[in-house]
């Protein structure tokens, strides 16, 4: 468990230098890899309190096709937006659930071990990752393409959860909230909502559960809110309190924040203003080289391996395709198991290459036909990045 003393003690701690961490800008980044938190090891710090680690990744690589896409929960990348509580009894732990119900609920960890569990392998990704790479800059967490990870939540469904309340007719949705709290007087306390239809969903559960063994602390014990295909900006840690809606939610976290443009690739010129918006939900299709830096200088060898992981957004990964000379042209890559629509999907492949200069990207396709975008989208929120990367490296 990390404790309230090691926490502020990271605070006045210089991270242990380690390999310089490349942010997918064509440069090494001088920003280090460091262990500052108990169970976790080799993260790229982007804030210590409340933490902020990003998963370096080189994390999510693996020389077979057949390996895991689990990311191990050490090297899970951690956001949150306000500090949380250090010291958490979980016998003591209710979630309560009122609003629009025809019977209010206190809920233990004990009466949700008795309902019915279930299982999903899934990514868990912030909405701005890859901020740091929008030009021109927008400001908050200026994450690479690391604020991801998979792994594999367990726990009762939320539907379960709210049968037991019996939300009254007109109910639209449900809004959660956790123990993390604002550190001053005037901010508005985290909650997220999902409409009551998406809330019944058969995948969208209070997670106990990760990677089989109990929710670790940083990552939102004793219970969070997992919405498979979703953001993570829903998936609500600490979980404590389930309010039921019969108007449409107002707060703070919904209609002014997480909102991106209701454009194509959520897209505007930069410094427009006066755009429409709409909340941040689904995530879209995304690829990422996990064996290759970008500013790479490799030995030359016959057949150049590329290897990496890929999501399909909320659906499965249909295919991965690979370019050697900055897009222009493509080859397909050869895909691993597929362990889920939401699960990360190993691919690989074997490129002959002269010495010299290249541009590799890489372009995932969806289940619905959908694929990354050449062109970076752009939006003051930093959000729903998914283009497919360039990757400059030389062969010598």
């Amino acid at each position: 468990m990390i404790s309230r003393r090691h926490l502020l003690s990271v605070l006045a701690a210089s991270p242990a230098a380690a390999a310089p961490v490349d942010l997918g800008l064509g440069i090494a980044s001088t920003r280090p890899l460091a262990d500052p938190f108990e169970g976790k090891r080799a993260m790229i710090v982007q804030r210590s309190l409340p933490p902020l680690l990003e998963t370096p990744l080189a994390a999510f690589d693996a020389d077979s096709l057949a390996a895991s896409t689990l990311t191990p929960t050490e090297r899970f990348f951690v956001r949150w937006h306000y500090p949380f509580p250090t010291d958490i009894d979980p016998s003591a732990h209710r979630i309560s659930v009122s609003g629009h119900v025809a019977k209010p609920l206190s809920l233990s960890l004990e009466d949700l071990a008795r309902l019915p569990q279930t299982e999903v392998i899934a990514i868990n990704q912030c909405a701005g990752n890859g901020r740091g790479l929008f030009a021109p800059r927008v400001p908050g967490a200026q994450w690479a393409n690391g604020a991801m990870g998979n792994a594999r939540w367990r726990g009762p469904r939320l539907r379960d959860v709210l049968a037991l309340a019996n939300p009254n007719t007109g109910a639209l949705a449900v809004r959660a909230s956790g123990l993390d709290a604002p550190p001053f007087e005037g901010a508005p306390a985290f909650a997220k909502s999902l409409a009551l239809d998406h809330a019944m969903d058969d995948e969208v559960m209070l997670a106990t559960h990760m990677n089989d063994v109990a929710l670790p602390l940083i990552h939102g014990a004793p219970i969070r809110l997992v919405v498979p295909g979703w953001y993570s900006t829903y998936w609500v840690k600490m979980l404590d309190k389930l309010e039921i809606l019969a108007t449409p939610d107002d707060g703070y976290w919904m209609a002014k924040a997480y909102r991106a443009p209701a454009t194509p690739h959520a897209s505007v010129i930069p410094g427009a203003s006066g755009f429409a918006t709409r909340p941040v939900t689904a995530m879209v299709p995304r690829s990422v080289i996990t064996n290759l830096a970008p500013g790479a200088r490799q030995p030359w060898t016959q057949r150049l391996p590329v290897r990496g992981v890929a999501m399909g957004g909320d659906t499965h990964v249909a295919a991965v395709h690979i370019s050697a000379d900055d897009g222009r042209s493509w080859q397909p890559a050869t895909l691993g198991p597929d362990h889920g629509r939401h699960s990360f999907r190993r691919f690989e492949a074997a490129l002959e290459l002269p010495r010299g200069a290249h541009v590799l990207r890489t372009r995932a396709t969806n289940s619905r036909g959908e694929s990354q975008a050449m062109e970076a989208n752009w939006n003051p929120g930093g959000f729903y990045r998914g283009v497919s990367e360039a990757v400059p490296m030389e062969l010598v």
